[in-house]
């Protein structure tokens, strides 16, 4: 019998993080006078071991192995061979996928999460708050958090919370507070629902809510976590990545496309930042994040400072936006409703290192279907945006008779999403695609903003 899984032992398990800053440029986040932000404009928000973290430019830094302990309850994550979806698609291609639904949320989130949580833990921080989309990282910050012995406060976007119940119920299973954003807990929300009482929310919003509610505690005791964007966060995922080439290299092979999903960035970045470091060393390979067709951020968006929520609290950041004033139309990937990209992402697609891509919401449903009618896993809904451009590149393959390896970071399952697959299945989904006077129109409100300069790492 054809293998199809490859395993990494427990002690396999990397030891350290991959820091992609100690290979590219990046501009820096701008303070409210357009000048650089310094560590310390950060501490209300951040614990100082994260900031350092965050700004740090050593290439590896080291896993505590406290945060390896609970890590390895479900790492290292198996890569399987997708044989039955090659054969369906009739592809010399050979698709391998980083299962990373096997965590205890059911997603890669947690990658970071427990990281975050343990360094606020040792700083001495006793709550942390935090928004999520469609609800994968307010599970996960829930789930560390509860290891760890810490207070978690969860901002879930309206649509979301709405359409996914049950993700309420899982942050509840391990002590999280989970509340719709926008709220009337905070003055974000409540601005947010004067502008509109009936409005869907956006990550933008609920990261408003989150910081502001870490910043207002006048005990000292609580921070804010993000679990998508900033530097620190990209870092805690490259294990992904780290393993995938382990398991690459058990197997003899190495990829020619390397695929994820892309909304802040987190997921996508942790497998291939890693593959990153060698196309900047020479190594030939073509990198897709793939994003939806309704919130076209890399693909159609300009590379711009702008702020990482509504309420404009965070500071300028250089990075493919939206405006952070933009409110997507409520489609079901939630996780990949983000006005803004990553700094790291948004810079090596202005370097032309990786290459975005977008779906229709149809499109990336139907890559779901078809994956689970082969390889039996239910993708999450903002999987699937990455499985169809997997699906078309096997397709290509064909059509060429080449012979490519093709690696996708399967980043969740859907399991919590069967509502959306009911409702495809039902043809009451459409594809939701963003005009060019919605984008104009997103787009004023960085208008006035500083511009990144044009960097070049190589």
């Amino acid at each position: 019998m054809e293998a199809r899984k490859i395993m990494l032992k427990e002690g396999e398990i990397p030891r350290q993080w991959y820091n992609i800053l100690a290979d590219i440029k990046l501009n820096p986040p701008l303070g409210p006078d357009g000048n650089p932000v310094k560590p310390e404009d950060l501490a209300p928000v951040f614990p100082m071991n994260l900031i350092e973290q965050e700004v740090s430019t050593e290439r590896w830094i080291d896993i505590p192995d406290e945060v390896l302990r609970v890590l390895s309850i479900w790492r290292p994550s198996p890569m399987v061979r997708a044989l039955n979806l090659e054969k369906a698609l009739g592809t010399p291609a050979r698709i391998y996928f980083k299962n990373e639904s096997v965590s205890p949320p059911g997603s890669h989130k947690p990658n970071t999460a427990v990281p975050q949580a343990y360094y606020n833990k040792v700083f001495g921080i006793k709550k942390i708050t935090t928004e999520t989309g469609a609800g994968q990282w307010g599970s996960a910050l829930s789930f560390a958090c509860c290891q760890y012995g810490l207070e978690c406060k969860v901002f879930m976007v309206r649509i979301s919370f709405d359409q996914k119940p049950y993700r309420k119920s899982m942050m509840e299973a391990w002590c999280g507070k989970c509340v719709a954003s926008p709220s009337t807990e905070t003055k974000a929300g409540r601005d947010a629902l004067e502008r509109d009482p009936n409005t869907p929310g956006s990550l933008g919003i609920a990261i408003s809510e989150a910081v502001e509610a870490a910043v207002s505690d006048v005990t000292g005791e609580t921070r804010y976590s993000l679990g998508s964007v900033l530097n620190h966060v990209m870092l805690h995922q490259t294990i992904m990545g780290l393993e995938a080439k382990k398991q690459m290299d058990l197997v003899g092979e190495y990829p020619d496309i390397v695929i994820g999903c892309a909304g802040g960035g987190s997921n996508f970045a942790g497998l291939a930042f890693p593959f990153v470091l060698d196309k900047i060393n020479g190594k030939d390979l073509e990198i897709y994040p793939v994003e939806p067709a309704a919130c076209p951020t890399l693909t159609r968006a300009p590379f711009v400072y702008d702020h990482g929520d509504t309420a404009k609290y965070t500071p300028l950041l250089p990075m493919h936006s939206l405006g952070h004033a933009f409110v997507p139309p409520p489609f079901h990937a939630g996780g990949l409703r983000y006005h803004g990209m990553a700094p790291t992402v948004s810079q090596l697609a202005a370097e032309g290192l990786i290459s975005p891509r977008s779906v229709t919401q149809l499109s990336a449903y139907e890559a779901g279907a078809l994956f689970a009618r082969t390889e039996g896993h239910i993708p999450a809904p903002e999987t699937t945006h990455a499985l169809a451009c997997v699906i078309d590149e096997a397709k290509k393959a064909k059509e060429e008779g080449k012979e490519k390896v093709i690696l996708v970071n399967w980043s969740g399952h859907g399991l919590l999403d069967l509502g959306a697959y009911e409702r495809y299945f039902a043809n009451e989904l459409q594809n939701e695609v963003l005009s060019d006077a919605e984008l104009s129109e997103a787009e004023k409100v960085f208008a006035n903003h500083p511009k990144p300069a044009v960097l070049k790492s190589r």
